[in-house]
């Protein structure tokens, strides 16, 4: 008799065997952590690992507004901070360098529909996300990625997570040459390496194939890679401008450059030992300065640079290093159909804009790559099994996922665009404007994340919205501008690298937390993330649509001839934009105006609503909100003065406006604290740091940590160069938003105590 193979068993021989043994290890670490064999601590990371995630639910529904069902714990497994059995959570997919093909594109549609919400969200790191997956499903749905090619292996926890790369690797006019074989590899052996194994933190790696576009943002990763050649005896050799440190976060630091020409065949064992060295002599303990950035801040580059030689001379040889390299210059991908111009066909309606904002001419004549735009990074179900046949008919295997949230289809025939873009806008993705300003990045924010404070997806949606009606208005200095949007100050939305970016923060305004995202200027998507912008003010959430408007208006009035935005703002002055928007950040008490209290896309407001103001908390509230408010103008001030090449003279004043703020804090507690320096710090450190009053939820004391470094480096009069004292501008930023949520929270634990007393003792 014929056995009859269950769905697992047709799979086996599909599943590469390495990933089908972790798969299975996975699933019987499930099951001892079901019967309480395993601490919840322990299978969080091993969970991680393998790309899963907890998410919030506060928002009561799932994307297609169905409401989130709670689930009920398995008999053994003891709750905990991090146990995911009593809701379902996220599940990030590595799509190393983006590259993907219509079958996977087919499995991520049927998977999404069936364990998940039915969407899948691209993110700015070219991954997949699926959101609403419960983790007993989590073992069938990697099996059946790993069918087609995909892992979720190592898309989280403290290992390399997944390379990207430029997604016009290949095709590029600009490019050296194609890094894709090079990310491919390096993915590869990096991944599941035993020196890999033992970090503090995660490592971000990106490769890209020239110096003067952002596709591979190269200098804001912890290990970069630019390509580049030189000759030798006239003969042509490969290498990469290498760089170490970058990392975005919650202070930016731009990556070092540790070689200028690492040869082709030193990139992997180069790669293998820095892996080491950081293993050996990063952080552990503490998780805020677990990065390489941080371990190359404190030995310095050179001291890096020789460590890492020194270790790269102890290795044993590995073929993998450069077995690759033999077929690097064969073609990787193949075109369907002839490259054949455009010249003559007939253009339907809405195509002559779409082409002039998603169509890309590749350097092989006829061919172009057409970008796929997916407002918010999101595809539905039935949209990705739609593009999985419109791939068929007009590429092959030559799709990538881009850092801006979208898909790009490579060697598209010119001639049958006109056709494609049909096809995409029968499906709902045929909106223009890719990569313009309409094009807002955003991270989940409240939506999904545990860390969100405020709604970037809800801001980017509402942004888009209103750019996209007036986008045929739009100036073209304008509206070749970058957005984008972080919920939080830890930058996943990208916000240090926007022409305008946004991070969400909180506000008390009399007795309600509103909320506020922190406008970002300054920074440089071009030049591989040339320049880090910084914060210049808090605008309320429900205003920042006037205030895009108003900063590019100005922008077109103002500017100079070709002047581009990130020289306006330096020509213009950061002051002259805050003063700009100063009128935008006033709010009307909610009884004029609710709407502020309340975010985008959530009705429901920021806060209770009924929290008032106790009597006996007045005097003392007032002190401590005057004092962070100054905290914040005298911050301000030293942004000028760093605009002004004052580095030392702006290192001092933003370290003056962190004590203020920790003046206006212990002022909560003990109103006749003097003004020497050193009871504020005796203070602070006693009432709010040693006692974690000041701690954040998921940051700790790092955030305390900063006041504290900056107050050693002002006493040991250090010289600050530029990038030191724009990352402790960065870093007093953070200190002050956090003194403001620790101030709302005392605030609201003293009215919670003031109506507890009043119901005990009610008034006569």
């Amino acid at each position: 008799m014929e056995k009859v193979l269950n769905w697992k068993d047709k799979l086996a021989a599909r599943i590469p065997e390495e990933l089908g043994r972790e798969i299975d290890i996975f699933e019987q670490q499930m099951e001892l952590r079901k019967q309480g064999k395993i601490d919840e601590k322990v299978f969080a990371e091993t969970r991680l690992r393998r790309g899963i995630y907890g998410q919030r639910y506060d928002n009561g529904q799932r994307h297609d507004g169905k409401r989130i069902q709670k689930l009920k714990l398995p008999a053994g497994v003891v709750k905990g901070p991090d146990t995911l059995w009593d809701a379902p959570g996220m599940m990030r997919i590595k799509i190393p360098f983006g590259g993907l093909n219509p079958a996977q594109l087919e499995t991520l549609a049927d998977l999404s529909e069936e364990y998940a919400d039915g969407v899948s969200h691209v993110t700015t790191r070219q991954d997949i996300q699926f959101h609403f997956v419960h983790i007993d499903d989590t073992p069938a749905l990697m099996r059946r990625l790993a069918a087609v090619g995909i892992t979720t292996r190592e898309a989280c926890g403290n290992v390399v997570r997944n390379v990207t790369a430029c997604p016009l690797a290949g095709i590029c006019h600009e490019e050296s040459f194609d890094t894709t074989p090079y990310a491919k590899a390096c993915a590869k052996f990096l991944m599941g390496h035993p020196d890999t194994q033992d970090f503090g933190r995660k490592v971000k790696v990106a490769f890209s194939g020239c110096e003067q576009n952002p596709c591979g943002l190269v200098t804001m990763h912890d290990m970069g890679a630019i390509a580049k050649t030189r000759f030798v005896d006239g003969k042509e050799q490969r290498g990469f401008a290498f760089y170490v440190g970058g990392g975005l976060g919650s202070v930016p630091y731009k990556a070092k450059l540790f070689d200028e020409f690492l040869p082709e065949a030193e990139l992997l064992p180069t790669m293998q030992a820095i892996s080491r060295v950081f293993a050996r002599l990063g952080e552990k303990r503490n998780r805020a300065r677990a990065r390489i950035k941080f371990l190359i801040a404190n030995l310095g580059i050179e001291e890096f640079r020789k460590l890492v030689l020194e270790e790269r001379q102890k290795l044993s040889p590995d073929p993998r290093w450069t077995d690759f390299l033999s077929s690097v210059n064969e073609p990787s991908e193949q075109p369907l159909r002839p490259g054949v111009s455009l010249n003559g066909h007939q253009r339907p309606e809405g195509f002559a804009a779409w082409y002039a904002t998603n169509v890309y001419k590749q350097r092989q004549p006829g061919y172009v790559a057409a970008t796929v735009t997916l407002p918010l990074g999101d595809a539905s179900a039935d949209q990705l099994r739609a593009l999985a046949d419109i791939a068929r008919r007009f590429v092959k295997d030559t799709l990538r996922t881009t850092v801006e949230q979208n898909i790009l289809f490579r060697w598209v025939s010119e001639a049958d665009l006109p056709e494609f873009y049909q096809a995409i806008k029968a499906i709902g993705l045929g909106a223009a404007d890719a990569a313009t300003i309409v094009d807002v990045t955003a991270c989940p924010g409240t939506d999904t994340c545990k860390l969100g404070i405020a709604s970037s997806r809800g801001l980017a949606r509402e942004l888009r919205y209103r750019l996209s009606e007036k986008s045929l208005e739009l100036d073209a200095a304008v509206k070749n501008l970058r957005i984008k949007v972080s919920g939080c100050f830890n930058s996943c939305g990208q916000h240090h690298i926007a022409d305008i970016g946004f991070y969400g923060i909180n506000r008390n305004v009399k007795g309600f937390q509103v909320p506020h995202f922190q406008v970002v200027l300054g920074g440089k998507f071009h030049d591989n993330a040339g320049e880090y912008g910084v914060p210049i003010g808090a605008v309320p959430s429900k205003r920042i649509p006037e205030a895009v408007l108003s900063i590019t208006e100005y922008y077109v009035r103002r500017r100079e001839k070709d002047e581009r935005f990130q020289d306006f703002v330096a020509r213009i002055g950061k002051k002259a934009i805050k003063d700009l928007l100063e009128d935008l950040t006033k709010i009307p008490a909610p009884e004029v105006d609710r709407s502020y209290y309340s975010d985008w896309g959530d009705p429901r407001e920021f806060t209770l609503a009924d929290m008032g103001v106790g009597e006996c908390a007045g005097e003392v509230v007032s002190q401590a909100e005057f004092a962070l408010a100054a905290s914040e103008r005298e911050l301000f001030e030293a942004q000028l003065l760093l605009d002004g090449g004052r580095s030392q003279d702006a290192v001092k004043a933003a370290y003056a406006s962190m004590l203020h703020a920790a003046q206006g804090l212990v002022k909560s507690q003990n109103p006749g604290v003097s003004e020497d320096e050193n009871q504020i710090i005796a203070e602070f450190t006693r009432r709010f740091y040693d006692t974690q009053l000041f701690w954040d939820k998921y940051a700790g004391g790092k955030f305390a940590e900063y006041f504290f470094k900056a107050r050693d480096f002002v006493r040991e009069s250090k010289a600050a160069d530029g990038d030191r004292a724009v990352q402790l501008l960065q870093e007093a930023q953070l200190f002050i938003d956090a003194a403001h949520d620790c101030h709302n929270r005392l605030r609201g634990s003293v009215q919670s105590a003031v109506k507890i007393d009043n119901v005990a003792q009610p008034s006569a």
